[in-house]
């Protein structure tokens, strides 16, 4: 017998959805700089007390925004993997084109980025500097996603996670930081990608 689902954790569930979905649009439209835990409540229909028990800071908003948005990206670097699934190098440098194309597009990341000479930077340090929540989950993930496509059973996991890090990485940073055409970027790191996953 399948249990019903819970009232309380779907309600829950759709409220921490819609506090993610108006922080994300204020950022989109505002910048990080316009969000506030009273606007917050106010625009999602709840007190502040119920938004900081679902939620708890703004810190902790900021990681749940930007983790929310990479889980988004890392769904496509999946497929992007599985549309070459006998060729870990095709699948890698196709993943880092998605990451690069998508991220060009990504109205969240080009707020984030444009606004590195606002008053409040917190997601900046999120994206770029810290390991959680972007680096580490990603890398997490990647390698998950790589390992079960290919197997590569001639790495150990800490063989695989160090190769894709480094990887993971240098997309991240051509990402954040674009000095020219996304064509160039991705044959950058499609050299690193010939020597990471030779053969």
């Amino acid at each position: 017998m399948v249990d019903a689902p819970n009232f309380q954790t779907e309600m829950r569930q759709l409220l921490r959805e819609r506090v993610i979905d108006t922080a994300r649009r204020i950022v989109c439209t505002e910048g990080w700089g316009a969000v506030n835990m009273s606007r917050l409540a106010k625009e999602v229909g709840v007190s502040r007390p119920v938004l900081y028990k679902e939620i708890g800071t703004k810190e902790v908003l900021a990681e749940v925004v930007i983790r929310r948005e990479l889980d988004t990206f890392l769904v496509g670097v999946a497929g992007a993997l599985a549309a070459h699934p006998d060729d870990v190098h095709a699948g890698f440098t196709a993943a880092v084109d998605y990451t690069l194309r998508t991220g060009a597009d990504n109205t969240l990341l080009k707020a984030v980025l444009a606004g590195r000479t606002a008053p409040d930077t917190t997601l900046l340090p999120a994206l770029m500097t810290e390991p959680e929540p972007v680096l580490g989950p990603a890398v997490a993930a990647v390698t998950a996603a790589i390992r079960a496509q290919y197997g590569l059973a001639e790495l150990s996991d800490a063989e695989l996670a160090t190769r894709t890090e480094i990887l993971v990485r240098l997309a991240l940073s051509h990402l954040f930081q674009p000095t020219g055409p996304i064509d160039m970027a991705v044959a950058q790191i499609d050299l690193v990608i010939t020597t990471v996953f030779a053969r």
